[in-house]
């Protein structure tokens, strides 16, 4: 069959993978923005300048802060650095919320958008003036080094925890608001706010948690995502725009939507690479205007 496709087995099964672990990313992020739309109605464009600093927080703590403190050996440890990030990002977000984006809320969408737009190029701009445009990277950490060998393909172990650990905090995120009674007090909140601090359920405290969690996602993305790709100043804007595209896909709000497509699109993305390489760049949009065009909802949306 392969041959008859024009490609080798190890080509095909090389790029599932790649499409995997960018669908991972892509679900990651999608499914913040879900949370926070969904939720909070509010479209988040910080989300991508969040991811990038997920990943600077982490480059930095593992590759600069030694040098800064006058002790070059230390380095923080990088599962310390995977909670530690976005506890960090989570907070930063917390304070934009409470100081200027819960000012926004009786508004239209438009000025939300705005705002966040107006955020993620003063931090994009900031991390570029003190760091530059050229990409960093810091090696992947000894305990996930190596990788396994399938008829004749290499794996590395570090992208197979990419793949695990991201399914297992969308998996999570999910269970969390779908199934848990907190989560139905999140959901209880958007629809009728007024109803549920009437019954004592403090309100803007659970808008705002429920903000700092959603970025936090995104910067988690950020530190899985730092010792694959390069860690430049850019690379959330250069990621955002099909991050949207996929939560429009699996439909605005729609948390199981989000993971779903995220992967699909992203094995999608990498098995065009394969048999059309000039059109995986484009592929995701075509079938985010297909999708518009048979259902403006999103695949797994509702219409509000």
């Amino acid at each position: 069959m392969f041959e008859l496709l024009g490609v080798s087995p190890q080509a095909f099964t090389a790029q599932m993978l790649i499409g995997l672990i960018n669908g991972s990313f892509y679900a990651l992020l999608s499914l913040g923005l879900a949370v926070i739309f969904g939720l909070l109605n509010v479209i988040n464009f910080t989300h991508g300048a969040l991811y990038m600093l997920g990943a600077m927080l982490t480059w930095i703590g593992l590759t600069q802060l030694g040098h800064w403190i006058g002790m070059p050996e230390f380095q923080v440890p990088y599962l310390v650095a995977l909670f530690l990030a976005p506890l960090i990002v989570g907070a930063f977000s917390i304070v934009i919320e409470k100081t200027m984006l819960k000012r926004l809320y009786h508004l239209d969408h438009l000025y939300g958008l705005l705002l966040t737009f107006g955020i993620a190029l003063v931090l994009e701009g900031l991390f570029r003036h003190w760091f530059g445009v050229l990409g960093n990277s810091y090696p992947v950490p000894d305990m996930l080094r190596g990788g396994l060998r399938v008829n004749g393909l290499f794996l590395p172990y570090y992208r197979l925890w990419v793949v695990g650990l991201a399914l297992l905090v969308c998996f999570a995120t999910w269970y969390f608001i779908e199934r848990t009674k907190l989560g139905s007090l999140l959901r209880a909140g958007t629809e009728n706010p007024r109803l549920l601090q009437a019954l004592g359920v403090n309100v803007p405290l659970i808008i705002t948690l429920t903000y700092g969690a959603g970025c936090a996602l995104a910067a988690f993305a950020g530190v899985l995502a730092a010792p694959i790709y390069q860690v430049t100043a850019v690379m959330g804007s250069n990621l955002i725009i099909v991050v949207f595209a996929v939560v429009v896909i699996g439909g605005m709000g729609s948390i199981a939507g989000s993971i779903l497509t995220g992967l699909g699109l992203g094995v999608v993305e990498g098995l065009t690479k394969v048999f059309y390489p000039e059109a995986s760049s484009v592929s995701i949009f075509v079938i985010m205007i297909i999708v518009l065009l048979l259902k403006p909802a999103g695949l797994f949306g509702k219409v509000r």
